[in-house]
């Protein structure tokens, strides 16, 4: 599937790839302030991963909502 972007076409595959680096990017910032906070790597991991996946979860559940509603789609 392509996206069009100002004239331009984007693939998934680079949709997909720059999700995954967003996310890792995401990530390590919230490892560096929580450890900036607590100062301590243990908690600053548990923290992290906690948070990352919960992000996971509600963004999957935000999706599946979204995805039961039928405002904004055009069926031409």
């Amino acid at each position: 599937m392509l996206v069009q972007n100002n004239m331009s076409y984007e693939t998934s595959k680079r949709s997909l790839v720059k999700t995954i680096i967003w996310r890792v990017v995401a990530t390590l910032v919230t490892l560096t302030v929580v450890y900036i906070f607590t100062g301590r790597i243990s908690e600053s991991l548990k923290i992290t991963l906690t948070a990352a996946f919960l992000s996971m979860l509600a963004y999957y559940i935000h999706e599946r909502v979204w995805s039961k509603v039928k405002w904004g789609i055009n069926n031409e």
